[in-house]
């Protein structure tokens, strides 16, 4: 079929890519807000946003089109209930980072290969309707917990800082932006791969503007820091328009 189908989702630009590091930034500082500066805990704080997640979702599936405010702050309700779900299983359980990461990199690819198996396809460019949107979400909200517990990893474990661990991402965007320009790979892996990498990179920044100058970062108030990223989010929406993407119709599957 050569007719386009609009999908539930905005294209895939650089704009779409600096919204998403912001967001994955604010989730960042909003999880903390809540579990630490306002002290509800990672419990608490993990129900609200899950709540929270769980109505926008319903939302964003009932809608007949794109809505570029209500996608992001679905985007944000998840990288924010992420922050706080790998806070609790990495410090509340006690499974620590390492082990927090791989459980949830288990449960990524899980829902990743059923998504696949299911649709025959994980593109971005089929989401349009309730199935693959109920796919996309558990796939989103996994990979927004498992870059929260990566950042925190890389940062903490690893030993490289929250400076460091922002710079080790970045670079890692860099490379998956080469191969996406210079070589044939699978954009759809390219894509999931970018998405990952980018939660850390907002987390280990979100963590740098508002932990303890003790623990490497810049001791910014957590709320200060959220409002002025979410007002920078809603700037780039109303300077810089965003278009629904588009597949070509339901025969067609992205490889």
């Amino acid at each position: 079929m050569n007719e386009k189908t609009l999908t539930k989702v905005p294209e895939v630009t650089l704009i779409f890519w600096i919204i998403k590091i912001a967001a994955t930034t604010l989730g960042e500082t909003g999880g903390d807000t809540v579990s630490m500066t306002l002290n509800w805990g990672y419990l608490l704080g993990t129900a609200l946003f899950l709540t929270l997640l769980a109505v926008l979702v319903v939302w964003q599936t009932a809608a007949k089109k794109f809505h570029p405010y209500l996608y992001w702050a679905t985007i944000v309700a998840s990288t924010t209930a992420g922050t706080t779900m790998a806070d609790f299983a990495d410090r509340s359980l006690g499974i620590g980072y390492t082990g927090g990461s791989t459980i949830l990199f288990l449960c990524l690819m899980a829902t990743l290969a059923l998504w696949y198996w299911s649709l025959g396809s994980i593109s971005v460019e089929t989401v349009n309707t309730p199935k693959v949107e109920a796919f996309y979400w558990a796939a989103i909200t996994f990979s927004q917990t498992l870059g929260t517990a990566l950042g925190d990893w890389l940062a903490d474990t690893g030993g490289f800082g929250y400076e460091g661990g922002a710079l080790v991402f970045g670079a890692g965007l860099a490379v998956l932006a080469a191969l996406y320009y210079w070589t044939k790979i699978s954009r759809v892996t390219l894509f999931w791969a970018a998405f990952i990498l980018t939660r850390p990179l907002g987390a280990t920044v979100g963590d740098l503007l508002d932990k303890p100058i003790r623990h490497g970062g810049l001791d910014m108030s957590r709320p200060l820091a959220s409002a002025v990223i979410a007002v920078f989010i809603i700037g780039c929406i109303l300077l810089l328009p965003q278009r629904a993407g588009a597949h070509p119709g339901q025969s067609e599957t992205a490889s």
